[in-house]
């Protein structure tokens, strides 16, 4: 049994739970949706796995769930961070939606030499990675951090987890990645539009926890390496392996 909305709740699920909704919610499921009472709707909260539930009450203003059964258990990422800088409004956008949808963990936006946006928005990046779970089927949702220094970032980095180096600059050289125990952490890091500085290329260059990879022949947009690197690390070391 499925139901074909999902909708994700920051409300603990279970047999026989009530989830109550917020107006937003209650506004799109049955003044967007036309949900009516015995309807259903699959529900996840990133801790609880998905869960099928029927509509109890429904008004304009509110109305409340009622959790059924489990339709899906707990599916975790693998324990990877994406870090990138933040582009376009649009594309960065892009970017935060499909490294929800293809398994990131956490997703972090870091200020590079070169970055073009100086702010972001994180609540309206986090609802949409909201809204990436709650298309593509997934059962948890990524933290979306506020930007961040990338050097600082570095600078605190943990014990332990490696870091996948995208860089322009080996445009036209073999694919490289180095193997890893299964389950390690990692993070995969994309530069801005305008690459990484020569001070930042130094460094990222020289840590023992960075692996240096090409993403091809041809020199991606930002958004679109985004998504060849997530693949390539998927199909490498992640879940999709």
């Amino acid at each position: 049994m499925s139901a074909k909305i999902r909708l994700y709740v920051e409300h603990p699920l279970g047999q026989g739970q009530s989830v109550p909704l917020t107006r937003d919610q209650a506004h799109y499921l049955f003044g967007v949706m036309r949900l009516a009472v015995g309807g259903q709707v699959a529900l996840f909260n990133g801790q609880d796995g998905e869960w099928l539930a029927e509509v109890a009450e429904a008004s304009k203003r509110g109305g409340v769930l009622m959790c059924v059964e489990q339709t899906k258990p707990l599916q975790l990422p693998p324990d990877l961070w994406f870090l990138f800088a933040p582009i376009k409004k649009a594309r960065t956008d892009f970017i935060v939606e499909k490294a929800a949808e293809m398994g990131a963990a956490r997703i972090m936006p870091v200020q590079t030499e070169f970055t073009n946006s100086e702010r972001i928005r994180q609540d309206r990046l986090q609802a949409h990675a909201v809204e990436a779970a709650e298309q593509c089927g997934g059962t948890y949702v990524p933290e979306v951090t506020e930007l961040q220094r990338l050097d600082r970032v570095l600078d605190s980095w943990p014990d332990g987890r490696q870091l996948m180096f995208c860089d322009e600059a080996e445009v036209g050289s073999a694919l490289r990645l180095a193997a890893s125990d299964p389950g390690q952490p990692w993070a995969i890091l994309i530069g801005p539009e305008g690459g990484f500085s020569d001070r930042e290329r130094g460094r990222l260059s020289a840590l023992p926890y960075a692996h240096v990879v090409s993403l091809g022949p041809r020199i991606l947009r930002a958004d679109t390496a985004a998504v060849a690197a997530l693949a390539m690390w998927q199909q490498a070391l992640g879940d999709w392996a």
